[in-house]
């Protein structure tokens, strides 16, 4: 499983995305690709979102059961405590 969060980024970049994954809100991506197209995919959403922010949580062998990956400017911000990935909201 793949969650795709996109913040800012241009109305192109949704569109292209919603090819691979579905959107079940506005800027929120959810799908079930492999590895190789999940890559991509996020290589291709850090690269055109502009000024925006991405954030990608998918399936891994870790504590969580899940890892998160961040770019670009975003209203949150994670940070990995010990091998736990904790959300900030800035005040």
């Amino acid at each position: 499983m793949v969650v795709l969060i996109l913040e800012k980024v241009p109305i192109g970049l949704r569109g292209e995305l919603s090819r691979w994954m579905l959107e079940p809100k506005s800027g929120i991506f959810v799908g079930s690709v492999s590895g190789m197209v999940r890559d991509r995919l996020w290589d291709k959403a850090c690269h055109d979102s502009k000024n925006g922010g991405c954030i990608m949580i998918h399936d891994s062998n870790t504590e969580q059961g899940f890892v998160i990956r961040s770019s670009g400017k975003s209203s949150r911000s994670l940070e990995d405590f010990e091998g736990l990935f904790l959300v900030r909201i800035p005040q």
